[in-house]
């Protein structure tokens, strides 16, 4: 009896993990369709290593590795739980921690910055009226970063308020609220607000409120808490051949604008969380409604919107609103769309920086899913 007992069992846990027809249809789909295209793409440009996830009606309907991890490591190959440096795909998770403060009336989106930083300084006097809002929808005329330090990285906790407070030099590009410009640096600024407003670091609010109520069990803002065998390894292009990067893009200074290190699974997670408004198998990161002022253009600038929300960037893909951002540091390059109201979204990274026509990855994905 024990022994059909455990048999039943198994037959039990394979029959729950097998895929349903429907699934295995639209993994079929994409491996036929999509898979041969990436594979080319892959091969063309020498990409070292390669991986992606599509969402359809907000469940995991394709995701594969390729390639490898590092060059010179050949046998360690690149599969849907590899870590990678996603660069700038960290932002909305510093927009996403700051309207849960707002909800919670922690913070006032139209505050200025140094309510909450008040040792915030810049040499320039219009500093002082920067609010919130601007920074986190790149329209505070702060300028960006010009060396991430990536080859004398700072790991302590006192790290990102230091950086707030070194910017003493800076000058403002334009008056605040006056035009669009991307800034990493305002971003590293709001994760450093994050931080004060909560008394937890920036990253470990984003673990508590963010990471793990959404489950995403490998991601992770601290390089030192990465799975070792998991991490993927940069590359870059020397004398046009893919070489290892000689540095790893990690700076803890730098963490807000870029140091999430998450994977194709998790990834997917993420993108069904904001697609369902918040919410994901029972954890809410953020009530359906902000999603109203963070999906909708921050500002208009002679009468035409600006390209962003509330750190999103905003457009149209075949008729349908997408929602998107991509990143791009030492050795990598991610992209993540969405197209919300068909619950549709495409998200991929690679360990090399050099790719080129990045939203074609994501265009062909979505013509697949489209094309249902």
């Amino acid at each position: 009896m024990t022994r059909l007992l455990a048999s039943l069992a198994v037959l039990i846990t394979l029959a729950a993990s097998s895929p349903t027809p429907h699934a295995q249809q639209a993994a079929d789909r994409y491996r036929q369709r999509l898979q041969p295209a990436l594979e080319q793409l892959i091969k063309e440009q020498r990409l070292p290593g390669f991986a992606i996830a599509v969402v359809e009606d907000n469940r995991l309907a394709f995701a594969e590795g390729f390639g490898v991890r590092n060059l010179t490591q050949p046998d360690n190959r690149i599969s849907t739980r590899s870590l990678f440096h996603m660069a700038s795909i960290t932002k909305p998770f510093v927009a996403t921690s700051l309207m849960q403060l707002v909800e919670k009336g922690a913070i006032d989106l139209d505050a200025p910055v140094v309510r909450y930083l008040p040792y915030f300084r810049i040499a320039d006097s219009r500093y002082a009226a920067i609010t919130v809002r601007q920074m986190v929808t790149h329209t505070s005329g702060m300028p960006d970063v010009e060396d991430y330090e990536w080859d004398k990285p700072q790991d302590d906790d006192g790290a990102l308020e230091r950086y707030v407070r070194s910017l003493g030099n800076r000058r403002l590009l334009f008056a605040p609220g006056e035009q669009f410009r991307y800034s990493n640096m305002a971003f590293e600024i709001l994760g450093d607000v994050v931080a004060k407003v909560s008394g937890e670091s920036f990253d470990d609010y984003v673990l508590r409120h963010i990471l793990a109520p959404l489950k995403m069990m490998d991601s992770t803002l601290l390089l030192k808490r990465a799975d070792p065998p998991l991490l993927a390894w940069g590359h870059e292009l020397r004398g046009g051949t893919p070489q290892p990067s000689a540095v790893y893009p990690y700076n803890r200074v730098h963490t807000p604008s870029s140091n999430l290190h998450s994977n194709a699974l998790d990834m997917a997670r993420w993108a069904i969380a904001n697609m369902n408004r918040g919410e994901l198998e029972g954890a809410r990161i953020l009530q359906a409604s902000t999603y109203d002022q963070m999906w909708k253009p921050a500002a208009l600038f002679h009468g035409k919107a600006s390209p962003t929300g509330i750190s999103w960037f905003l457009g149209e893909y075949q008729g349908h609103k997408l929602v998107e951002h991509g990143g791009g540091d030492t050795g990598f390059r991610t992209g993540m769309t969405m197209l919300p109201e068909r619950k549709i979204a495409v998200v991929w990274m690679t360990n090399g920086d050099w790719l080129r026509n990045a939203p074609t990855v994501s265009h062909t994905a979505l013509d697949v899913a489209l094309s249902r």
